[in-house]
Parts: structure tokens; sequence; C-alpha cells
């Protein structure tokens, strides 16, 4: 895309750009999750950090998720154009014109690498900057139109903020971020093709080549119930280092064993399916798939909590032997 201000399918007459628009270019439903992984990194990170470093570490990576988003809109503006659920976005319905979205998140993206680095530590700042790149570059622009591993592979871009967060106490990364980045990573796939099954129509009309499209949803089904099977290790995994403890290790298992029924059940239909009310199944998994990571994460903070009151979990367990 040579020139973003004559792309395809984008109104680019003058609109009335209101401050919701400018904040929806920063995708703040995708934020969250960004942030709170980040946070939580922050918090299960060995050492300490003074809160308003804390504070601004937190804001930097938010500014670089909105950064991250702004660039991604502005690059798929003309198939944004096209879907459905995206059609409104400010870009394609002409109330943001693709320049000013470009400066947008340019701007952002230097801001909030620059202060990471000056609140806190080079790799901190370098990881966040590597993150954006990975969304932007990496994803958007040569993997999402060009392969049904889109997902798989453009999945990292959302497993970095731990590490990030992780980074920006110790300036460095561990076993223990790592397997937090994996269980992102391996949770992405089977999470965005759930919803690629009941929302198959709107990416084949953009012709971005989703796994559905591509390879049919027989293939799909045994791909989110391979990769649900994958994550566990990674998962459960994470119980037994220096960050997990008993009471993660059973919020997991039951996560992860209602994450793979869920899986199983969605692969048992392994028919072709043209009528949407018949994606229960998908949706629920979908929905399964958000609060799945968040109480992941939550468990990793309760355990956080409890070694702040000098609980440790799995020597108290022991000592029952």
């Amino acid at each position: 895309m040579s020139d973003s201000s004559i792309q395809p399918g984008v109104r680019t007459e003058p609109g009335e750009a209101g401050f919701g628009d400018y904040f929806t270019l920063l995708k703040p439903r995708v934020m969250p999750l960004s942030i709170f992984t980040a946070f939580v990194g922050m918090v299960v990170a060995p050492g300490g950090i003074h809160p308003f470093i804390a504070f601004v570490a937190i804001l930097c990576i938010a500014v670089g998720a909105g950064a991250a988003g702004a660039l991604n809109m502005w690059w798929d503006a003309d198939i944004d154009a096209i879907m459905r659920r995206t059609r409104n976005r400010p870009i394609p319905a002409g109330r943001v014109q693709p320049g000013e979205a470009l400066g947008i998140g340019v701007t952002l993206a230097c801001f909030a690498v620059v202060m990471l680095y000056l609140a806190t530590n080079i790799v901190a700042a370098g990881l966040l900057a590597f993150t954006i790149f990975f969304y932007v570059v990496i994803y958007s622009v040569w993997l999402k139109r060009r392969t049904p591993q889109n997902i798989v592979i453009g999945g990292a871009a959302g497993a970095f903020p731990p590490m990030v967060g992780w980074a920006v106490v110790t300036g460095g990364v561990s076993v223990e971020s790592m397997l937090l980045f994996m269980l992102i990573f391996m949770w992405t796939p089977p999470h965005f093709w759930a919803l690629d099954l009941f929302m198959k129509g709107d990416y084949a009309s953009a012709n971005v080549p989703m796994m559905t499209a591509t390879r049919g949803q027989k293939a799909t089904r045994i791909h989110i119930l391979v990769y649900a099977i994958l994550l566990i290790p990674f998962a459960v995994g994470v119980s037994f280092t220096t960050i997990g403890g008993p009471v993660y290790l059973a919020i997991s298992a039951v996560l992860n064993l209602q994450f793979v029924l869920g899986a199983y059940r969605v692969w048992s239909r392994n028919k072709d399916i043209s009528d949407a009310d018949n994606y229960a199944g998908e949706r629920k998994l979908f929905r399964l798939s958000l609060s799945y990571l968040f109480l992941h994460f939550g468990a990793l903070l309760i355990e956080a909590a409890l070694r702040g009151f000098g609980i440790d979990g799995w020597a108290y367990i022991m000592g029952w032997f």
C-alpha cells in the first residue's frame, strides 16, 4: 500500500471527527488485555518498583498498544471498509483521514517507547518497540493477507506485554516471563479461530485468508482442539515456577479442562454449517476463551498476594505430608 490516502473502498472526503473517533483508532476494546497482562507481569516479577514508575510504565504500554492499533487501522482501512463489523470505523467511514491515523500512530509509538526507556530500562523499551513493530509490520502488513497462519505467528504481538511488564521491574527476561508469553501465544489461535468460525463471511468477503476460508471448517475445528491441548503444559507449567502455586494450579486445571471440552465439542461438529444460528458452541468457546486468560492472570495476582502475606502455598501443602 504505497499511498495510504487513496486506498480502495475508503471514503476520503472530510468528515466530522470527534474525540471518540480518535480514541477508537487506538482499539480501546483490545487495550485492556495488554494493560492487564503487563500489570500482572510487573506485580509477579521479583524485586520492587516505585508506584509512580509503575504507573508511568503501564501508561506507556497502554499508549504503545494504542499506537499499534492506530497503525493497524491505517493499514487495514481498505478491508475494514468491506467487513460488516469494521466498516463504521473512523477511517473507512471517512471521519478520520488515513494520513491522520498514520501520524497519530507513529507519534504515539515513539512517545511510548522513549518514555518507557527514560522511566525504566532499555530492555523494557526495546520489547515494547518490538511488540509494536511485530503487530504492525509482521502481522498486519506481512502475514494477515498472505497466510492462514497469520493468527498463529501474529499472536506473538499480543503475548509480549507480560514480558514487557516483567522487564520493567527486572531489566531482563526469565523462564517465568517466557512461560507467560507462551500462555498467551498458544491461547491466541483457538481464541481467534472460534471467532473465525462464526464470522467467516466477513473475513472471506475481504479476502483475508483466515483458516475457515482456506482450509474449511473441519480443519479449523481440528486446529482449535490441537492448540487447546498444546496449551495445557504452558498454562499448568506456570504453577511450578516462582510465580505460581497451588491456587493457580487449581484454577488452571479447571479452566483447561473446560477449554479442552469446549474445543472438543466444537471439533465434534465436523461438518460445514451454513446457518449462523447454529454456531452456539463456537460462540460459547470464544466467550470462554476471554475469561480463560483473565482468570489465569488473576490467579497469579492471588498467588502474589499470598506471598506478600508470607504464605507459601506449596510449602504449606508439603507440611501436610
